[in-house]
């Protein structure tokens, strides 16, 4: 476990910690939420992005309504995520207010304000586990095809 000059604790407290999806209700999103969400993690499904979530992160947090969160194979693939997903917002007048880490391609943050995408290398994402870390915040359903999916079997897609 790593703990920034801030104190805020980061990673697992155990390396064997179960991996084992989080169990958690989902949400229904407003229609508005559901069609942002569903384009831009559409865009990162096609794009072939793993273990596909999105978060409804209206209850807890005061600065964004969904997170979607994915897995790239590589640093190019998160790179390639995140042009898909930056694609399909432009296609609809959308920017991001704000990317942060496309250079490095470890864990590329696309910022559309209402909606936060994360897109990741596997061994970055399972480092800051921020399933767990937002565990108290509902799945969507965005009915994306289970081929999302990695092999860790993440819940989502």
């Amino acid at each position: 476990m790593n703990t920034t000059p801030t104190g805020i604790v980061f990673g697992r407290a155990d390396a064997s910690e179960s991996t084992e999806p989080l169990e958690r209700p989902t949400a229904k999103p407003t229609p508005q939420q559901r069609e942002r969400a569903m384009r831009l993690a559409g865009a990162a499904h096609d794009r072939k992005a793993l273990d596909l979530v999105v978060l409804d992160a209206r209850e807890v947090s005061s600065f964004a309504d969904t997170f979607v969160l994915a897995t790239g194979t590589s640093n190019r693939h998160a790179r390639a995520v995140a042009d898909a997903v930056r694609e399909a917002a432009q296609a609809n007048d959308e920017t991001p207010i704000g990317t942060e880490g496309y250079d490095e391609g470890r864990w590329i943050l696309l910022d559309f304000g209402d909606t936060i995408i994360h897109i990741f290398t596997r061994d970055v994402r399972e480092y800051y586990d921020l399933e767990r870390l937002w565990s108290d915040a509902p799945l969507l359903d965005l009915g994306l095809a289970d081929d999302a999916k990695g092999a860790s079997g993440a819940a989502g897609g």
